[in-house]
């Protein structure tokens, strides 16, 4: 019963992206339409230097989902990120040792998270608000007000061409490949098979602690790489500069067909999802729409596409219904 179910609910989760990737060519032809540099080199380039960040982010965030849990830390990291890279790539660790104390923030948090989340078994929404205002804390204490500097290395490294490819377009193939690489592991069955259903997954012998302190490392380790491309997309530190990229990342879990309560969706969607939220940025500014209502059209995406998912999962859970 549990493995039909687990087969079901990734089946059907192939839906999500179709969805998403549907609507991200015809709001990125509409786009192309009103703005005819978005088709070339250039405007592709930025494009992709716009959404990678977000991208990074939702899809660390995507693996915590699909666990089954939530995560609300990823701002605080990519803060911490952001303000460590401006302060120390310089001087004293320059741009390598930035990069290695990074990842060392993102593996702690995503540590502490899981160990509190999955071990001593503390709600997710709270232990990770938690760690969200103590990180935003710490980057206020790190550099209390913008300003640091990234080296030209970071700055031009991330954000420009590497053999001709914007470096943006070789880091999302990276996050593609190491999902496509963790989607058919063991450790990628579990989590689709604990978000699913845990009891059922206890009893089939899967490690649901490990897994779900995996996620979180996982998403800690995404939302650090991601505080570093934003560094050098940016170009210098700001401790409240993320302080919006919560509701964003979430819009573009859902966006892409994962679902909230865990078991269904994966990174492709997701990936998906942070490209239709910046397209649609680019988009309303090419028609003419002036920029509050961007939110407007964000919501009602987002609720569409939820409404979109728990359609397909009905669909799924009852074939009968659907034939009929």
């Amino acid at each position: 019963m549990a493995l039909v179910t687990l087969s079901g609910g990734r089946r059907m989760a192939a839906s999500g992206p179709v969805a998403a990737f549907g609507l991200l060519l015809v709001m990125f032809a509409v786009y192309a339409v009103h703005e005819p540099s978005a088709v070339t080199l250039f405007g592709l380039s930025n494009l992709l230097n716009n959404m990678i960040v977000l991208a990074l982010a939702a899809a660390g965030l995507t693996l915590v989902v699909l666990s089954g849990e939530l995560d609300l830390s990823g701002p605080g990291v990519i803060a911490i990120a952001n303000v460590v890279v401006a302060t120390t790539s310089a001087d004293p660790l320059g741009a390598f040792g930035s990069f290695a104390a990074v990842l060392a923030i993102g593996l702690v948090v995503g540590v502490l998270n899981g160990v509190l989340v999955a071990y001593l078994g503390l709600q997710s929404l709270a232990v990770t608000l938690g760690t969200l205002i103590a990180c935003q804390g710490i980057a206020l204490l790190v550099l209390p007000a913008p300003g640091g500097e990234v080296v030209e290395e970071i700055a031009y490294g991330l954000t420009g061409d590497l053999f001709g490819v914007p470096v943006p377009a070789i880091l999302l193939a990276l996050a593609l490949l190491v999902w496509l690489l963790l989607k058919t592991s063991r450790i990628g069955i579990a989590l689709y098979a604990v978000g699913t259903d845990a009891a059922a997954a206890r009893l089939s012998g899967l490690n649901i602690r490990a897994t779900k302190l995996f996620a979180f490392i996982a998403a800690g380790l995404f939302y650090a790489v991601a505080g570093f491309v934003f560094s050098a997309e940016i170009g210098s530190g700001d401790p409240r500069i993320s302080d919006s990229f919560l509701l964003f990342m979430y819009a573009a879990v859902a966006i892409g067909g994962t679902s909230l309560m865990g078991g269904r969706g994966g990174v492709v969607g997701t990936l998906a999802g942070a490209a239709i939220l910046t397209v649609l940025q680019k988009m309303l500014f090419a028609v003419g729409i002036a920029d509050f209502y961007t939110n407007i059209f964000n919501g009602i995406i987002m609720v569409l596409a939820i409404l979109f998912g728990q359609v397909s999962a009905f669909l799924a859970r009852n074939p009968r219904g659907r034939q009929a």
